[in-house]
């Protein structure tokens, strides 16, 4: 299967006031069409900045990622994204929030409306058309803003810790819905997690980086059938491997702040 989205040699170096910061590491990585990856790693490690980069919010201070074949130079239709913070247009409707990319296209009013009912139904939102976000759970609004980015069809869902500040029982009636639309749609899919659950619950492949510059400190594949259960010896036993990998980085990070201090 030919690779979606190729991540190749990539850096990416932030300049501050004292000095350069690298934030992430010859990262090298081939996503196929229709994958789940999700991006693990204690705060510091370079997800968020690594999707950014995939994004093309923040385009990597040298190497390539190219999407579909194509260079990634900036934002495209083609990689949609989904946020912690939702996102949403306050003073627009549930409907309006999920049609105004379509809007923005130019499509026909009717395959809007079709477009629009389709994707409230698929996400359970068809009797909040017309509310507004303030009238919303944080749950209810990841919803909208999936469906707005399902809206644009773009073969590419990145997602940055999007469940990241909701509620245990919501966090995971998402992940459920998350998992049941990938399987329908055939999405390819990036997801940001600091949660080692999450990833396990959610993946494909997991990618565990490591603490500044972030690296791919382990690379592999889920070989767990769906839907997952968290209290399964296996699943329990990858989630201490994980674990150990991820506290490793946490430490390093440690370690570090304590040298940092000792030479302020």
């Amino acid at each position: 299967m030919n690779a979606h989205i190729v991540v190749s040699q990539v850096n990416k170096v932030f300049q501050t006031a004292e000095r350069e910061v690298a934030a992430l590491k010859d990262i090298n990585l081939e996503i196929p069409q229709g994958q789940f990856v999700c991006l693990l790693g204690p705060s510091g490690c370079g997800k968020s900045t690594l999707l950014n980069a995939v994004a093309g919010f923040a385009p990597p201070s040298s190497g390539t990622i190219t999407a579909d074949g194509k260079l990634v130079t900036a934002p495209g239709p083609e990689r949609g994204m989904v946020f912690q913070e939702y996102a949403l247009f306050p003073w627009m409707t549930v409907a309006d929030n999920v049609a105004f990319g379509l809007q923005i296209k130019g499509q026909p009013k009717e395959q809007i409306n079709a477009t629009v009912d389709k994707l409230l139904t698929m996400l359970s939102l068809q009797d909040f058309r017309n509310r507004y976000p303030k009238d919303l759970s944080g749950g209810m609004r990841q919803r909208v803003a999936i469906a707005r980015v399902l809206a644009l069809d773009s073969p590419i869902m990145l997602m940055d810790e999007p469940f990241g500040a909701l509620d245990a029982l919501t966090r995971r009636n998402l992940q459920d819905e998350l998992l049941r639309i990938w399987a329908e749609l055939k999405k390819t899919i990036i997801f940001v997690t600091h949660s080692i659950e999450e990833a396990i619950y959610l993946a494909d492949r997991i990618v565990v980086m490591t603490y500044r510059p972030g690296t791919v400190k382990r690379d592999l594949l889920v070989d767990l059938p769906r839907l997952r259960d968290p209290a399964a010896a296996e699943f329990n036993a990858l989630k201490r491997e994980l674990g150990q990998l991820v506290m490793e980085e946490q430490q390093r990070h440690h370690r570090d702040e304590l040298r940092m201090a000792a030479v302020d």
